[in-house]
């Protein structure tokens, strides 16, 4: 693509964007991993300008793309791994300012993103929002759930008021519609590296160095060890099967602050810690089952990384899951209870076949999301959104057909 954005003299220039995060590179997660990749693409691919303002740490989980400012933080007191940005002081708004953007990203609903919002108004600029967490779900993990009422109240407030917003979900997208908002509402899934995340990882070797036996199946948790996660739903979850006379194998893939928490309640169980590339690809693909029970994901980007792995599913049935799944056909999506995660996994731990075939067609469903058609469909968005606030569109992206297809429909089972 060739994408310029125009000068005051009619000539063109690389387009620039400002990008505002809770967290862009401090603590690897689904979301900034999202975001850094999109970055990645807008310079490669469109040769954009992307500075981008978030908290910082002094050991970063990974390199940041685009040139990345630090923004004043603090620690939040029940969640200390996470950083709380005290909104937009001076120097930094100063900053934005020298670098005239031609469009705002905004990526979390907190006082930085707020702070952006206004900003973006004054300086007359299109402001675009991504919703990659509905933070109110996280309230009754930390004791403050009827707090949730206000904060969701608070959540649609923002994004009202940005021009265009981009959901995970066509289900989260339909819940913003649902309020009757002044903004634009668009679709940005998630996609998977098939290059990197595919069952030939797979290792015998390495299942056999961890201590797990080759004729039983491996029962897998893969995010950060925090409770809104379902770790209580999980860690029960396995209780039960072993109840029932099973002896699961389970392998727990991550850190967090509740790994103490979780390790207590599985003491059978492998904790490999936090891996990254070949390595977390290789052990997640020398699992059997992924047993995901999270009801506050937006998208779950770990599930479509197990798909693409081949890997049996086992999620809460929730939207996000159903959005990539179907009961029944490439997994079994139950309801947040124990007892209904502990049925399917049982059922699938002594039944190979329905195990291997539910694998398989999850991981040919992962095919339909692959990373450079979902980044494309971000430059739509800033295409529309530039084209809607100029008298003539800023620049043209190419038009393409939607990047998440429909399922192919078994008999009896609606499409996607």
């Amino acid at each position: 693509m060739d994408i310029k954005a125009q000068t005051h003299t009619g000539g063109a220039r690389p387009l620039r964007i400002a990008l505002f995060s809770g967290n862009y590179n401090y603590i690897l997660d689904g979301a900034n991993k999202s975001l850094n990749r999109l970055v990645s693409h807008l310079q490669s691919t469109v040769g954009a300008q992307v500075r981008v303002y978030s908290p910082t740490s002094r050991n970063p989980a990974f390199a940041p793309a685009g040139q990345l400012i630090s923004v004043p933080s603090v620690k939040i007191p029940f969640r200390r791994d996470y950083r709380l940005a005290l909104g937009l002081p001076g120097a930094v708004r100063r900053d934005v300012e020298t670098f005239r953007p031609d469009l705002i990203h905004l990526s979390a609903p907190d006082l930085l993103g707020s702070a952006a919002l206004r900003l973006g108004r004054s300086l007359k600029v299109p402001v675009v929002a991504s919703l990659h967490t509905l933070f109110d779900t996280y309230l009754a993990y930390y004791g403050l759930g009827r707090l949730r009422p206000l904060v969701r109240r608070q959540l649609w407030k923002f994004y009202g008021a940005c021009d265009y917003v981009m959901a995970p979900t066509e289900a989260i997208g339909d819940e913003l519609r649902a309020q009757n908002l002044s903004t634009q509402v668009r679709t940005w899934a998630r996609g998977v590296d098939p290059e990197l995340f595919h069952p030939g990882r797979r290792s015998e070797a390495w299942r056999i160095s961890q201590g797990f036996a080759s004729d039983r199946p491996v029962i897998v948790f893969l995010g950060r060890i925090v409770m809104e996660k379902g770790l209580a739903s999980f860690a029960e979850s396995i209780r039960l099967i072993k109840a029932a006379g099973h002896a699961p194998q389970v392998l727990v893939i991550g850190d967090g602050p509740a790994r103490a928490w979780f390790q207590e309640r599985l003491p059978e169980a492998v904790f490999a810690g936090f891996l990254s590339g070949a390595e977390l690809a290789t052990a997640l693909a020398s699992g059997d089952i992924f047993l995901n029970p999270s009801t506050t994901e937006t998208f779950g980007n770990v599930n479509l990384e197990a798909m693409a792995c081949g890997l049996a599913m086992v999620c809460a049935d929730a939207p996000n899951t159903r959005a990539l799944l179907r009961h029944g056909y490439n997994a079994r999506l139950c309801p947040d209870q124990p007892i209904a995660y502990a049925e399917a996994l049982a059922e699938l731990v002594v039944d190979d076949d329905l195990r291997r075939r539910l694998g398989a067609e999850a991981l040919e469903r992962s095919a339909a999301f692959r990373w450079t058609e979902i980044l494309d469909e971000v430059i739509e968005v800033y295409a529309e959104a530039l084209g809607a606030r100029h008298a003539a569109p800023v620049f043209q992206a190419p038009k393409r057909s939607r990047a998440v297809p429909a399922e192919p429909s078994p008999a009896g089972l609606p499409a996607l």
